[in-house]
């Protein structure tokens, strides 16, 4: 059953209304149709009311909504009828299809292409550019068929003028590999003639409204559909399709398809060639046929391309073989006109018919091996011409008259009636015959409900020697002028008995009905009444071989090939053809057979009303459908004791949950027990009955009652798995997480294990090497090592640095200690640091500097170190004091661990300043080659000297002298309280 509907839109199934009438199913029908719910169910096929607006319900995010789910799961749409199909065709590899009937403008071609837009849009997940081509073609195709087979009547903006059924083929995928479609009985007499009111088919309109200029200078066409004789009779009523527009998007269906440039402006041509036949006048000179406007001859020559004068002759003579001889018989004007409008609506015809054909070879399966591939399945969907029926309430007494007299139903119609007669039998087999089959199948006992079988209306059309068909092909092949009353004379004769057929002759005084003229058929939709006028011309389908001749012999080989038969000399003896009549009912059988071989699904479309407004709902005219499709018989079958069925487990999967026997898994001997169990519990067996394998509920209160229980229990349901998942996702992620740290551990420990066995065996023999493990290159340590590698790196190189300096004596460990003491100082600084050679400290006594006063400074030096008790000379040099007048003279420095002395060369270095060492509180000296040195004091009274000049060239002494003094000051004293500018 259809779910997720509250009851404020009606019953979405008509199978759970309380009563089965027809008022309560209209009433039904209308409040959902007023609710904007356009689709209902009964049982398994689909109720579709025409809304007459544009509604939002067939996006993407619809479709997967429906996409895989079971007919119950969702409110009616036509998406759950195509998925039902599909799923029938992929799970269980059977052939489908889905039958859609009712009457003109019901909505039956929106509804078949909502259907294939359904199918195109849950096949190919993989989006395999083969089947996407495959679906756009198919989808494309309607665009085609719509333009040239679809026209406005009074009833509907886009009716079919043919019928249709397509087949779509699929892989063992499920996925769409091509198709082919099958026309029905083009109604071509809308050629030549429309009733008031309406239109021709759309492809005449959007060539002459939609074309560019050049295109339509080339045909000889004017932007002017009242220019044209064939499409201005029906007056020109405005269309809700815009033609413009169309033509585009037709042309582009058209080269998306596969149809050549060349083939594509052959079909405009031909469009060309009937607007301008429609155009064509005869006349008459005495004895002599003639064309008034024979201009138009040469540009039907240039259209169809042949010679103008064959043309000519073709429109205005007959080529007739009396034995050996061949003669050409003149045509009367009658007779000319008559061969223009028979040679219009057939070369329409055939253009049509190589479309289809055109499209099926660009859209067959090709290359596909049922050995190699798969059994491939088959969907098929059927949009036929809609019955169109008469009713007499509807006109006033003079409208009616009027209308019978203009407008009685033809030839044409009468083979759609007889259509819909076919497909109304077959759903009285499949249906309505199967379901109180099912009964007897399950061995449930119920009532018979009588249903009307329309197979005696069947037989009285197709029915061999008795059935109209075979009284109209009989009447055909009569030698002589056979007319349209003799014709309905034979049926009198033939069908006088019968108690479905009545004429003026059989019932005298029945003034609904012309003598002569007309005859009355009782269908299973209601009385119509049929016009024998043109019933015998239409079935005979003449066409005068010097046309098909003219068009074989044309150098358009498109065109050639739609009259193969006119290569035929006239004097060949061919059989008969057959007529229009049998190949449409041989053509029916066909289709009927096709379809009974398939599992079929139906869609039954409903008109509200006839004037097209998304607001009305017109009781009278809705009931009369309902009436005539079986709905009601198709309910009171579908509801014969019994409003619903299941089979046992599906029955299980939805209503388990309500008993504690069944949830979540039974353990009783069969699925028939559990579902008895189940109804025991809820005290519901009284209203039902067990199948063989099926459970059938008598009332539908038992089903909304056991609805209201599983929403009840599904809510408790959700909230407890949604526990229980929860905590299932909370452990699942704890374990996750967990079993990451541990892997991220037991990975960690690796690379570190990995690390440190590499160090070990990169530096297992550093002690042995002469650099001491120099030259080996450090491992690439993990991320948590990187900060452990840095600290393994400071000691290998203090541990390298000790190797190198522990064999030291104390004075070159003090010039060792001196020297990094000036690297970390003056590193980058300078250019020069002098740390490449050996660092003397007193260079007054090493005599390098002087050695003439050497003696005097040595004297001068051990008075100081009595004097002071220094305990060693840190430095010692001869340097130039600048003086603040920027006088330069000649000057000493001595640097003790306790002072600093300023001394005089001159003057056998007797000291003229000495500076306690702890006032120095800093040490300035320049970036550049000066080598300016500036000792910082606390009484602010620098001393400011320069050894350039006073020592070797080339030798720099500021690095010896910055290290000595820093590294004094960290050994021996604190730190100055002052930083020490470099």
């Amino acid at each position: 059953m259809a779910e997720h509907e509250s009851l404020e839109f009606g019953k979405a199934d008509f199978v759970l209304l309380d009563n089965v009438s027809l008022e309560e199913f209209l009433a039904n029908l209308k409040l959902r149709f007023e609710k904007g719910r356009i689709y209902s169910y009964i049982g398994e096929v689909v109720v579709s009311v025409n809304p007459y607006r544009a509604m939002n319900i067939y996006g993407r995010d619809t479709v997967e909504q429906y996409k895989g789910r079971e007919l119950y799961e969702r409110p009616p749409h036509l998406f759950a009828i195509a998925d039902a199909a599909y799923k029938a065709m992929k799970r269980r590899n059977k052939d489908t299809c889905i039958v859609i009937s009712g009457e003109s403008g019901a909505g039956k071609t929106e509804a078949s292409k909502y259907i294939m837009q359904y199918i195109a849009a849950i096949t190919n997940p993989s989006q395999r550019a083969e089947v996407e081509r495959v679906k756009n073609m198919l989808l494309k195709s309607n665009c085609v068929l719509e333009a040239f087979g679809n026209a406005k009547t009074n009833r509907n903006d886009n009716s079919s003028r043919f019928g249709k059924y397509m087949d779509i083929n699929f892989d063992f995928k499920g996925d769409p590999i091509g198709g082919h479609i099958n026309n029905y009985l083009l109604e071509k007499s809308r050629v030549i003639f429309q009733q008031e009111g309406e239109r021709s088919f759309h492809s005449f309109y959007q060539l002459v409204k939609g074309a560019p200029e050049s295109l339509l200078r080339s045909l000889h066409i004017q932007k002017d559909p009242t220019a044209y004789n064939y499409i201005k009779v029906g007056g020109m009523i405005k269309s809700s399709i815009n033609d413009n527009a169309e033509f585009k998007a037709v042309a582009d269906a058209m080269k998306v398809i596969g149809f050549t440039t060349e083939e594509v402006h052959t079909v405009y041509r031909i469009l060309a060639t009937i607007l301008h036949l429609g155009n064509l006048k005869f006349g008459s000179d005495g004895d002599v046929t003639l064309i008034e406007n024979s201009k138009l001859v040469a540009v039907l020559g240039e259209l169809l391309s042949t010679k103008e004068e064959n043309v000519e002759k073709a429109l205005l003579y007959r080529t007739v073989a009396t034995g050996r001889d061949v003669i050409d018989k003149q045509h009367t004007d009658k007779e000319a006109s008559y061969g223009r409008d028979a040679l219009a609506k057939a070369i329409y015809e055939r253009l049509f018919c190589w479309i289809v054909g055109r499209i099926n070879d660009i859209i067959e399966v090709k290359n596909y091996d049922a050995r190699v591939h798969g059994k491939n399945t088959v969907i098929g969907v059927l949009d036929i011409y809609g019955f169109e029926i008469f009713q007499n309430n509807r006109f006033s007494s003079i409208t009616f008259y009027l209308y019978l007299f203009f407008f009685c139903f033809s030839f044409e119609q009468f083979c759609i009636n007889y259509c819909n007669e076919k497909l109304q039998q077959l759903f009285i087999q499949l249906v309505l015959k199967q379901e109180q089959e099912e009964y007897q199948r399950e061995g449930i006992p119920w009532k018979h409900i009588d249903y009307f079988n329309n197979q005696i209306i069947v037989d009285l059309v197709e029915q061999q020697h008795k059935g109209i068909f075979s009284v109209l092909d009989e009447a055909c092949m009569n030698v002589g002028k056979v007319t349209d009353e003799m014709f309905l004379q034979a049926l009198n004769g033939k069908l006088a008995k019968h108690a479905h057929y009545t004429s003026r002759k059989l019932s005298p005084t029945d003034k609904s009905l012309e003598f002569d003229r007309d005859f009355r058929i009782r269908h299973y939709a209601g009385d119509v009444v049929y016009s024998v006028v043109g019933f015998i011309d239409k079935n005979k389908d003449t066409l005068f071989q010097d046309f098909k001749r003219l068009l074989y012999n044309s150098s358009n080989p498109v065109l050639k090939a739609m009259w193969p038969e006119g290569k035929l000399s006239i004097t060949e003896v061919t059989k008969r053809p057959l007529t229009a009549a049998t190949l449409f009912k041989n053509s029916m059988i066909s289709l009927v057979e096709n379809l009974a071989s398939k599992e079929p699904y139906y869609v039954r479309c409903i008109k509200p009303n006839d004037v097209k407004s998304p607001l009305l709902f017109e009781y009278e005219r809705c009931k009369h459908q309902v009436e005539y499709l079986g709905l009601l018989e198709n309910l009171r079958v579908r509801r014969a004791g019994f409003a619903n069925r299941q089979t046992y487990p599906r029955f299980l999967q939805r209503y388990k949950m309500i008993s504690e026997f069944t949830w979540p898994n039974h353990d009783l001997p069969s699925d028939r027990e559990a579902v008895k169990r189940l109804l025991q519990g809820c005290g519901f067996e009284h209203d039902v009955a067990y199948g063989k394998t099926k459970v059938f509920i008598r009332t539908p209160r038992t089903i909304f009652s056991l609805e209201e229980q599983r929403a009840e229990m599904v809510q408790r349901i959700v909230l407890f798995l949604q526990k229980v998942w929860r905590g299932t996702i909370a452990r699942m992620r704890y374990r996750r997480m967990r079993a990451a740290l541990i892997i991220l551990r037991a990975y960690r420990r690796y690379k570190v294990k990995s690390y440190i066995k590499e160090v070990n065996r990169r530096f297992k023999n550093v002690r042995s090497m002469k650099d001491h493990g120099k030259h080996v290159k450090w491992p690439t340590p993990p991320k948590v090592l990187r900060r452990f590698e840095e600290a393994l790196r400071n000691i290998y190189n203090r541990w390298w640095a000790w190797t190198l300096i522990k064999g030291l004596s104390p004075e070159e460990m003090l010039q060792i200690r001196a020297k990094v003491a000036t690297l970390e100082c003056l590193k980058g600084q300078r250019a020069d640091l002098g740390l490449q050679r050996a660092w003397e400290g007193n260079y007054l006594v090493s005599k390098r500097d002087s050695p003439e006063t050497a003696s005097s400074f040595t004297l001068v030096s051990s008075d100081l170190q009595r004097k002071d008790k220094f305990m060693r000379v840190l430095f010692s040099c001869n340097v130039r004091k600048i003086n603040r007048f920027n006088k330069a003279e000649n000057r000493a420095v001595l640097i003790t661990d306790r002072h600093l002395y300023k001394m005089d060369p001159l003057k056998q270095y007797k000291p003229m300043k000495s500076i306690p060492l702890y006032n120095v509180t800093g040490v300035s000296v320049s970036p550049g080659k000066d080598q300016l040195v500036v000792f910082h004091t606390k009484d602010s009274r620098d001393l400011i000297v320069c050894l350039q000049g006073m020592v070797p060239a080339g030798e720099s002494r500021i690095g010896e002298l910055v290290g000595t003094l820093l590294s004094h000051f960290k050994r021996y004293m604190l730190q100055p309280s002052a930083h020490w500018d470099i």
